[in-house]
């Protein structure tokens, strides 16, 4: 008799597992839905699949009224802007700051506590000073979003590369290397796969941010909008907004690990 951990499915299996989760949740909310509505049909928590089917259509295909812009489309562009950057932004300055205290140990001396104490601080927390400091333009919104995750992403290489071989390092001195050289050749090849890693890793925190900074002040933007209409009950658009909102956060993360793997195939477990 095959032990269970031993029955692995093929990938056709695999597939149909995947996916029968994400059919049951959704039989549930259509009979959650169904039972709610018969019983008061002017019900908002739970609508209908034909209800969400019109939002969807009223914000994905046509114009508002009032700005003539579509609006779900206008609120991704806003919010892939502001969280594209801020992922840029953070990858930056958690690569610099973790070679600079992984390599040098005066730098790391001097930085590693105040890494650490920053990397403490509750983002959202500082939200308001952001707001009185930068304004409520785009500025604040980036900012907490690198905040949130660029200590993170920095303390994640730094401990990447605390972690290689001392025998590299050694080697590397030995035929000559400068500590640029040390950085450029042998560090940072190996640190690469590892920051994706980590910017995969920080996708929900930089979203949660996200959403937060446009919840309290913004004009437009998929946090924006879920809270504009939150007011009216709305749950046809919410739902729809926050499927949306997931379905991006999960391409993303694809993303990246396509891109982990193609330019990095070396560092793919089984490698």
């Amino acid at each position: 008799m095959r032990r269970l951990v031993n029955q692995v499915p093929g990938r056709g299996e695999a597939l149909a597992l995947g996916i029968l989760p994400f059919v049951a949740l959704l039989l549930v909310y259509v009979l959650a839905s169904q039972w709610r509505l018969a019983d008061n049909p002017d019900d908002k928590l739970l609508p209908s699949l034909g209800a969400i089917g019109a939002a969807i259509r009223s914000y994905a295909f046509e114009e508002d009224l009032r700005s003539g812009r579509i609006l779900l489309w206008a609120d991704t562009w806003a919010s892939l802007r502001r969280i594209g950057l801020a992922l840029l932004i953070s990858a930056a300055i958690g690569l610099v700051v973790a070679i600079a205290i992984g390599v040098v140990p005066r730098l790391r001396a001097l930085f590693a506590p105040l890494l650490s104490t920053v990397a403490m601080i509750p983002p959202l927390a500082v939200l308001p000073i952001l707001f009185i400091a930068l304004g409520l333009d785009e500025t604040s919104k980036v900012a907490l979003i690198v905040i949130g995750i660029a200590p993170v992403i920095a303390r994640d290489l730094a401990l990447k590369i605390g972690e290689l071989p001392a025998e590299q390092l050694i080697k590397a001195q030995t035929l000559g290397a400068s500590t640029w050289q040390l950085i450029t050749r042998v560090v940072l090849p190996q640190v690469w796969p590892r920051l994706i890693d980590a910017l995969c890793l920080t996708l929900g925190s930089a979203w949660l941010f996200l959403i937060a900074a446009e919840a309290i002040a913004s004009t437009e933007g998929l946090g924006y909008r879920i809270f504009l209409v939150r007011r009216y009950l709305a749950m046809d658009v919410i739902l729809p907004y926050v499927a949306w909102i997931t379905l991006l956060a999960v391409a993303s993360d694809w993303l990246l690990r396509r891109l982990r793997a193609t330019a990095f195939a070396w560092a793919e477990p089984g490698r």
